[in-house]
């Protein structure tokens, strides 16, 4: 098991948080948390880079989830950047990658 790894970073164009590890049901909170804690402009980004994201379960999704809304709210867009394979075939199934913005990991911030 891999500890989940959550670094702040600040941009122009808004904060990135870099997700290192596991998100599930044990650690997820603690990606929510620190979307909770970010105080966003109207028009900024919020990117999440996933490129070191080892497993994301259904909780780690919903967690995403909440953040969409979350930024949403600040009128601003959450960006997903360098989606694992794995998890992005499970968004895919799902038809979240119609509901969110990805990139690859080569456009990482």
């Amino acid at each position: 098991m891999s500890a989940l790894n959550i670094t702040y970073r600040s941009t122009v164009t808004g904060p990135v948080l870099h997700v290192a590890g596991e998100l599930d049901y044990d650690r997820a909170t603690d990606l929510r948390e620190q979307v909770d804690c970010l105080a966003l402009a109207r028009g900024q980004n919020l990117t999440i880079d996933l490129s070191r994201l080892e497993f994301c379960d259904s909780t780690g999704i919903s967690v995403l989830l909440a953040a969409r809304h979350r930024v949403q709210a600040a009128e601003a867009e959450l960006i997903l950047v360098g989606v694992p394979a794995d998890t992005l075939r499970i968004l895919r199934i799902v038809g979240l990658d119609q509901v969110f913005t990805i990139h690859p990991a080569s456009e990482t911030v």
